[in-house]
């Protein structure tokens, strides 16, 4: 670690996990989807915070101690439980027959049609419009209702008109626009004063004890109790922000999602695929659910430690020294270790006892000289000197490692007397 600190190791640590969590939280985000466009676009859905939105109406359940839930996943639409579709004007009808028909034995199913055509309020400087406000144009009547087959014919009042149900009565917020239905297929709970049809349950034949006595209407004691209800909701200003401008509506909204459930509490989810809001998975939506998480957070755990790791260091790495040194001296002892290690030590005696003749004749000035011409002129130069033939005999034929050095040794010390 070094010894002077450029930075205060606090304000590092601090960057780092600052830019750990930046990281982190922008690929969560990412995975679900929360920086793409706004949800709040001024949409009849459960976002919309318009006067055609539904946003009032999820408020209002949570504060009644359900828990809804708004889902952007086509998956959800198969859970068990209640589930709330608010279709577009240009949905597709035969998709939401199909999806009716397939949650028949899920759960009940609360259709809520659209009427309203909207569009965002001019902005001017000083205005305050809020983001996802709306101006509401002329009502309409969405073509795939007929596409249903239950028979529903949709009309729009142009008269003044209120509601009656529930045992209670009330108006409307735009009481001259009123969408209603017509239809032997649908048992109405919420009427028109003129007897239309605004808020109504499917008659399939089935029995629905709590819907019958809500509606007053008496049931086939002989009917089954198999499938869930599909309820309809022709007017919207029933359970839009619109008509949550008062409580008594928002009230009888609330009494119908109750009624929906005939006594049972079931889970609330709020569909926003068929409005165009689905956010298809991605790898990083996979990275954050099971069993994809546990991966995840090893991966995440991991990086923190080398983080750590990293910060604990803090400085110039210390410089390390060679595995292996510059210098003759170390070729040596690399060469050697590896003879060594290969037990090929008695091949060195033979070659080095050669050098060390050539090196020691040289010593003496000879040409051409055999053995005892050698020991001759050793005798006269270095009388204290072992015999060199002796010696060099003895290199030659040694074995053990033992041996070669000491017959290297006397060897070697022969050409060390001539030399000095």
């Amino acid at each position: 670690m070094s010894s002077s600190k450029t930075f205060d190791p606090k304000i590092v640590l601090g960057l780092l996990l600052f830019g750990a969590i930046a990281f982190v939280a922008t690929l969560y985000f990412i995975g679900v989807g929360e920086t793409s466009r706004g949800t709040n676009d001024g949409g009849a859905h459960a976002y919309g915070r318009g006067l055609n939105g539904y946003a009032a109406l999820i408020q209002l359940l949570e504060e009644e101690g359900h828990e809804p839930e708004v889902s952007r996943s086509a998956g959800r639409l198969d859970d068990e439980g209640i589930l709330i579709i608010t279709p577009p004007a240009y949905a597709d009808g035969d998709e939401i027959k199909a999806l009716i028909e397939k949650r028949r034995y899920l759960g009940p199913t609360i259709v809520v049609l659209p009427k309203w055509l909207a569009y965002s309020p001019p902005t001017q400087i000083g205005s305050d419009v809020k983001e996802g406000w709306v101006v509401l144009a002329d009502p309409i009547v969405p073509d795939w209702v007929e596409d249903l087959d239950y028979g529903i014919e949709l009309q729009l009042k142009d008269k003044e008109t209120g509601w009656i149900g529930l045992g209670q009565r009330g108006q409307l917020p735009q009481p001259d626009a009123a969408m209603s239905a017509n239809s032997s297929q649908i048992v109405p709970i919420i009427m028109a004063e003129n007897g239309d049809q605004l808020v109504g349950y499917l008659d399939d034949g089935d029995a629905y004890p709590v819907l019958e006595e809500a509606a007053g209407v008496q049931g086939d004691a002989d009917a089954e109790i198999d499938r869930w209800n599909v309820m309809f909701v022709f007017e919207p200003d029933l359970f839009n922000n619109y008509g949550f401008a008062s409580e008594q509506r928002a009230d009888i909204a609330h009494e119908i999602v109750d009624l929906a459930m005939e006594g049972e509490d079931l889970s609330i989810t709020v569909d926003l695929t068929l409005n165009g809001l689905g956010a298809a998975q991605n790898l990083l939506t996979l990275a954050f659910s099971p069993p994809f998480l546990a991966a995840t957070l090893c991966l995440l755990l991991a990086m923190v430690v080398v983080a750590w790791r990293a910060f604990r260091r803090f400085g110039p790495p210390a410089a390390e020294e060679r595995a292996i040194a510059f210098g003759k001296s170390r070729l040596v002892r690399n060469s050697a270790g590896f003879i060594e290690r290969s037990k090929r030590t008695h091949l060195l005696s033979g070659p080095y006892a050669n050098m060390l003749r050539e090196r020691i004749v040289k010593a003496l000035g000879l040409k051409n000289a055999d053995d005892e011409a050698i020991d001759s002129a050793v005798a006269r130069r270095a009388p204290e000197a072992p015999a060199f033939s002796q010696s060099f005999a003895n290199l030659r034929n040694a074995k053990s490692p033992n041996e070669i050095l000491r017959a290297a040794a006397a060897l070697k010390s022969i050409e060390r007397m001539l030399t000095q």
